[in-house]
């Protein structure tokens, strides 16, 4: 048996990761991240089992589950303001619990901190969404706004869930068979669609009931719909009860089940299959019976571990395709390398010093003993803690010896605290001199066997380190292999959108934080987003031989047409091109307020960098971004707005954006956009999708261009995308 892997859970899956992950509550947040636009991470520390990690992702994939430390993507870069608006109301906040709506694909998560409740809500079907609410499910902001004539999710709204279905989990005997005589196809669509199913769940529930799958209803009598209710209640009673053997089925490979030998012990041992990832269930399911099917503990282990190897037979780069950051990896490994040398410095010391204070207990036993011993004396006489504290400190001050290492009692906690030779220790009162002294040797024994672990894993850390210079080491001989062989297709262009997989090269510049483009002569233009960048680009970055640009309409950006690099010394000689100018001014006049008004063109001035000063004349006032200019000005009138946004590949990869004619030369795909009615962020995150599809590798775009990256590059106001 084969068949596609499972990449959206069913709602038995949720309900069973509803049992599971409810055990963490108590938990608190720490942090969000936004990877892209589907894929949610919540930081979170339990109490009892330390850090912990949840992906909630509702794009291609649709799932819910914990995610291992080690295996948690690296946090993408400028948090996106969704990410922000949840950080904000989520850190510190405690994890309340999660539900699921009915027995659809939805999961509630609820939090509480002392200034109020926040709800993530999740959608894992349909185009996947991800609402967050307050207490009375008023929406603060969402990844997809929608809006039906069944149901309404937008900020400011109060949230809608989609109309309610049967939960067959709970269904009464008599409304279960309401709804199957209400039918008018076999068992097992029935079970799929009018009980909520789904094909797999109603297939499984017809073999555990010993019913034919495409038994006519009309057929059916009442011993059918007794085995068919009895199969759902123990389905529902175990998944209430948490009573799960969670399965990760692989393609191929015979079913573990089948594997038992005579005295029920298993002979397999554990993840031992070879195939591809299929499907993950809380159950061994006899509809699996011909796949290889690996036990877990928990089915949140078996979530993570399914979505984990199916990233991997889905998206693993062909390492003659992409060379790994060697570099990045072999500087990561020695971080760590430098974190856990430290680490076991730190438990040297704390060993050492819990043996030098029950060191310290003996060689100054009779005073320590005496202490103790007078303390308990007073209190079996009923002497409260903080009378006997008062009387201690009074001994003290008169010099009496026993009394001199007193420093503070902790009645609700039964102790007392001394200091010798300038060290402090905490005794328990009941316990004499030896028993404490053999706690404190205890626990620098339990610190010790921690410095172990930690050297074993800093063992295991540089044997990693060693590998990954061993695999450089063999891409650098093989580039020197290419590089002797010479290469005949060098100048033949790569077809990135093809690429299964596309290396990505960054290589951040100062100027990215402005508006900014080259131009089709590769002149560096770069614009203002605000009045501070705009009075910063005036005082700082315009030079000799520079132009400004500015449209005629007030609250466009100051645009400068740079005449050399940074990197070269400028000069007031060099003649830009007119396609260069005119590719300026078409930026200058798309990010003004020409385009927020919805209009499709208007008037630009252009002038030296010499007429341009921050002195205002006299009697007049300059705002911060403004400027003066003095002399004559050349106009551009009726210059057309004209914005794409594309993705380059080489020499780096990257989102850019400006005047078509510039971009559409430099990006291996663009998108053309122009004035209309959608919100600058709802723009960016149709731009995003579209670029995902048009490239094979689509994990590459989630890496270079969110759509917060994208928004960067489209003009304030609304936009609509140009239908080619």
């Amino acid at each position: 048996m084969s068949g596609e892997p499972k990449t959206e859970l069913t709602s038995v899956d949720l309900a069973a990761f509803v049992t599971e992950f409810g055990t963490y509550e108590g938990a608190k947040v720490d942090k969000a991240y936004l990877y892209g636009d589907d894929l949610l991470r919540l930081k979170m520390r339990d109490f009892d089992r330390g850090r912990l990690e949840v992906i909630l992702e509702v794009g291609e994939k649709k799932r819910a589950h914990t995610l291992s430390p080690e295996r948690v993507p690296d946090a993408p870069g400028r948090p996106p303001q969704f990410a922000m608006m949840l950080r904000n109301r989520l850190s510190g906040a405690d994890f309340v619990g999660v539900e699921q709506y009915e027995f659809d694909r939805i999961l509630e998560f609820v939090f509480d901190r002392e200034d109020g409740t926040t709800r993530i809500i999740v959608e894992l079907f349909g185009q996947g969404n991800i609402a967050v609410t307050d207490a009375e499910y008023e929406v603060i902001d969402c990844l997809e706004t929608v809006r039906l004539k069944s149901r309404t999710v937008v900020p400011g709204s109060r949230y809608e869930f989609p109309e309610s279905r049967l939960n067959p989990l709970t269904v009464t005997r008599k409304a279960f068979d309401h709804e199957m005589n209400d039918s008018d196809t076999d068992v097992v669509r029935t079970l799929a669609t009018q009980l909520n199913f789904g094909g797999l769940y109603a297939e499984e529930l017809c073999t555990r009931a010993g019913v034919e799958k495409t038994l006519d209803i009309e057929d059916a009598d009442e011993t059918v719909y007794g085995r068919l209710y009895e199969a759902i209640e123990r389905l529902a009673l175990d998944i209430r009860n948490g009573n799960f053997e969670p399965r990760v089925y692989l393609e191929d490979g015979e079913d573990d089940s089948d594997n038992d030998g005579e005295d029920g012990s298993d002979d397999t041992d554990e993840h031992n299959g070879t195939g591809r990832v299929i499907d993950v269930t809380p159950f061994p399911l006899e509809e699996h019976v011909e796949l290889a099917g690996e036990p877990y503990e928990t089915f949140l282990e078996a979530l993570e571990e399914y979505f984990f190897r199916l990233e991997l037979d889905a998206d693993e780069p062909d390492p003659r395709d992409q060379r790994p950051d060697f570099q990045e990896q072999i500087a990561k490994h020695q971080r760590i390398i430098d974190q856990q040398e430290g680490a076991i410095s730190g438990f040297d010391e704390q060993a050492q010093a819990e043996r030098e204070k029950a060191e310290l207990l003996y060689a100054n036993y009779g005073t320590v003993d005496e202490l103790l011993s007078t303390i308990r004396s007073a209190r079996e006489d009923g002497v409260p803690w903080g009378e006997i504290a008062g009387r201690l400190d009074e001994a003290k001050e008169s010099g009496l010896e026993a009394a001199k290492p007193f420093v503070d009692i902790n009645g609700k906690e039964g102790t007392v605290t001394i200091r010798l030779e300038g060290e402090p220790i905490t005794l328990v009162v009941d316990d004499g001199v030896e028993k404490n002294a053999d706690r404190l040797y205890t626990e620098a024994k339990r610190i010790a066997e921690k410095k172990e672990g930690a050297l074993a894993a800093i063992e295991d850390t540089r044997e990693q380190l060693e590998e990954i210079k061993r695999r450089r080491d063999a891409w650098e001989a093989d580039d020197s292999d290419d590089d002797a062989d010479g290469d005949e297709d060098e100048d033949e262009p790569r077809d990135w959108l093809s690429e299964p997989s596309v290396p990505v090269r960054k290589n951040e510049q100062w100027y990215e934080r402005f508006r900014w483009f080259r131009t089709s002569d590769d002149y560096l233009v770069i614009g203002g987003r605000n009045a501070d960048q705009n009075e910063e680009l005036v005082k700082k970055y315009l030079e000799r031989g520079d132009r400004v640009l500015h449209t005629q309409a007030h609250g466009g950006p100051v645009t400068v047409l740079k005449a050399t690099d940074p990197s070269e010394a400028s000069s007031s000689d060099i003649e830009i091109p007119d396609e260069s100018v005119e590719e300026a001014a078409q930026f200058a006049v798309s990010y003004s307020s020409v385009w927020k008004d919805g209009r499709y063109a208007g008037d630009v001035y252009i002038v030296d960098s010499d007429q341009v000063s921050k002195t205002p004349e006299s009697g007049e006032y300059l705002e911060k971004g403004g400027f003066a200019v003095r002399g004559d000005r050349r106009y551009l009138d009726d210059t057309p707005v004209g914005v794409a946004v594309g993705i380059q590949c080489e020499p780096y990869t990257r989102v850019i954006g400006g005047p078509p004619s510039a971009i559409e030369d430099r990006a291996v795909t663009t998108i053309r956009v122009e004035p209309g009615r959608f919100a600058q962020s709802d723009a960016a995150k149709r731009i995003y999708r579209e670029l995902r599809q048009r490239f094979a590798d689509e994990s590459f775009v989630r890496k270079i261009a969110s759509p917060d990256q994208i928004a960067h590059f489209l003009p304030p106001g609304g936009s609509r995308v140009v239908e080619e």
